[in-house]
């Protein structure tokens, strides 16, 4: 049920690590929800995240809409390049994970959810947090398990032939 953060180059797998994880997990059975931080428009993540009720806004789908974290509840959430969130929207996945509650776009009390979280980054978050892009309290809350994958060019053919999809008759 812990916190996972997954570190690692582009095209290494982060994803199906993250996906592996879920079905290997008590959560398997409910809903495993990806997310890629970086493509979120930052006008639209509040409401993609934390949904939002009739008539918060414009446009708005009557009776309101559930967020990704309330899909995801007793299920898993895969938040994908993490360290490209901006800095307004990461103090918001703190409070996901201290209170374990959300707040729709509009609405005016919280929402229990029950999510495990697992994030990736190619990015060297310490150094973020060091440069003042990233959260330092919201970068320790989703350090609890860190895994690194390492570059495929450091895995070596004998990994590669040991897999049943490589392996040669």
């Amino acid at each position: 049920n812990s916190t996972v953060l997954i570190h690692g180059e582009t095209g290494t797998g982060k994803e199906l690590v993250a996906h592996s994880i879920h079905n290997l997990s008590k959560r398997r059975l409910r809903n495993f929800i990806k997310i890629n931080s970086a493509g979120l428009p930052e006008s639209l993540a509040e409401s993609e995240l934390f949904g939002y009720e009739d008539g918060a806004f414009t446009g708005a789908k009557k009776g309101g809409k559930k967020g990704r974290f309330e899909l995801a509840d007793k299920g898993s959430i895969f938040l994908d390049e993490i360290g490209e969130m901006e800095l307004s929207l990461q103090v918001k996945i703190l409070r996901v994970l201290q209170e374990k509650e959300i707040e729709r776009v509009g609405g005016s009390g919280c929402k229990k959810v029950d999510v495990r979280i697992v994030a990736a980054t190619n990015r060297d978050l310490e150094a973020e947090v060091e440069a003042g892009h990233f959260r330092e309290d919201l970068y320790y809350r989703l350090n609890v398990i860190p895994l690194h994958l390492p570059p495929l060019r450091e895995r070596g053919a004998a990994v590669c032939s040991a897999h049943p999809l490589y392996a040669v008759s």
